[in-house]
């Protein structure tokens, strides 16, 4: 198998992204992934602005273009494909992304193959090494500046680039029988997912929520309580001010998921002054529902949350200047979703029996819901693997891309790879674009 080297986009949202891989015997390589991230120019609105984004990512393209293909130090020619995120997502951003592809596509005659958004998402697991392979890096300068750059993930760069990784994909798609099925939760800005893979490029929606995202419901609690945007980072800080949060669980004969058995035995574990903390620390009593937790199925909803945040915060609006009050608002809310997650993702877990669970999406950076859901697993599911994407590629990223069209490249014909020469003249982005 000779070097096959991929060109990926992403422009799905306000993040332009572009990264070059190489897949051969040795594994996939990620030679350069740069992410120009718009956060700071949206913060103003609130969100994202549409059409704002587009502009943007016209501006900032020709740049990472050249930026990616000197770090990477690869010409045009030597590439064997261009991947893009073709959907779903915000129009204006897609066609941006979409056309940019399309245009190199035609010009240096390369087959272009559309990806699905959120198939990148999951795809970032596989790069992290699910196969539980560790990161080629050749010596201890790479290996420290790798260990600053995770310190510092959480963060937005301006032109970020990451460093040359290596990550085994190997020469056919192996391994299968080792990690599938595979049940992979999705979270993000726009959706909320529970995707049963039986293989890879194999999906399965068996639950997704059926109005707001969870991502979605933090970015507007945020802007309720006026902490700040993007809403997932502000509001896991506040809640972190809240102080002994109780985040066990325990399953009661319906297997849904409860802390109020654990709150309780470990108040009595607590000494006198760590109760008087926290029964200082709850001094409002904030509760919140757990939407849809008794329902039948596995499906979501977090806009009766968010409205209930809203309903609590007029009721006590002159607490909005409280920031224990804040942090309390937000650990509650906070807990609320993760419960939820956890507890639909377990109970599908038990009637599809995965060998894996995934998380996914840039939800997935939320440290209380990495951690809350691996206890779970390890609790009630313990042979099940549980895999989380590296924090920094847990965003809107190209390399993602790259590596879904990379398991692409790899499960198609010849004959398919010659008539993805013509994909310049038939990939449309589709801001509702369905998971196959």
């Amino acid at each position: 198998m000779s070097n096959t080297f991929i060109l990926a986009i992403e422009t799905s949202c306000d993040e332009t992204a572009i990264a070059i891989l190489c897949s051969s015997k040795k594994g996939l390589e990620i030679l350069t992934n740069q992410v120009s991230s718009q956060v700071k120019l949206h913060a103003k609105w609130g969100g994202v602005v549409p059409n704002l984004a587009a502009r943007e990512h016209l501006k900032n393209f020709p740049k990472l273009l050249k930026m990616a293909l000197v770090e990477a130090k690869i010409t045009p020619s030597q590439l064997d494909a261009i991947s893009v995120t073709s959907g779903p997502g915000l129009i204006p951003a897609l066609l941006v992304g979409v056309n940019y592809a399309k245009t190199l596509s035609y010009l240096w005659e390369k087959p272009l193959i559309g990806i699905h958004h959120i198939e990148g998402h999951i795809y970032a697991n596989f790069i992290s090494g699910i196969s539980n392979f560790e990161f080629l890096i050749s010596n201890e300068n790479e290996k420290s500046r790798i260990k600053n750059i995770k310190k510092n993930a959480a963060s937005i760069i301006e032109n970020c680039e990451f460093l040359p990784q290596a990550y085994p994909v190997g020469e056919k798609i192996e391994n299968s029988d080792t990690i599938f099925p595979v049940l992979a939760l999705v979270v993000s800005g726009g959706h909320t997912q529970l995707v049963l893979m039986k293989d890879h490029l194999k999906y399965e929606i068996i639950g997704q929520t059926v109005d707001d995202a969870v991502g979605e419901a933090f970015d507007k609690v945020a802007r309720i309580l006026g902490i700040g945007y993007p809403g997932g980072p502000a509001v896991a800080r506040c809640a972190q001010n809240f102080q002994f949060p109780i985040s066990n669980f325990q399953t009661n004969s319906n297997d849904q998921i409860s802390n109020d058995k654990k709150k309780s035995d470990d108040r009595l574990l607590m000494t006198d002054d760590k109760k008087l903390n926290l029964e200082n620390n709850e001094k409002y009593n904030v509760k919140f529902p757990r939407p849809m937790l008794n329902k039948h199925g596995f499906n979501f909803s977090f806009s009766g949350l968010k409205t209930a945040v809203l309903y609590e915060t007029k009721k006590n609006p002159a607490l909005l200047k409280d920031k224990r009050y804040i942090a309390e608002v937000c650990h509650e809310f906070q807990q609320a979703c993760i419960d939820v997650l956890v507890s639909k993702t377990i109970k599908a877990a038990k009637l599809y029996n995965p060998r894996t669970i995934l998380l996914a999406g840039g939800v997935s950076a939320n440290t209380e819901l990495r951690a809350q859901l691996g206890d779970a697993i390890a609790e009630f599911i313990p042979a099940t693997l549980y895999k989380i994407p590296d924090i920094s590629l847990t965003g809107d990223n190209a390399a993602m891309i790259g590596a879904a069209a990379a398991f692409h490249w790899q499960s198609i014909s010849d004959a398919q790879k010659t008539k993805a020469l013509n994909g310049w003249k038939t990939l449309q982005p589709d801001a509702n674009l369905k998971m196959k």
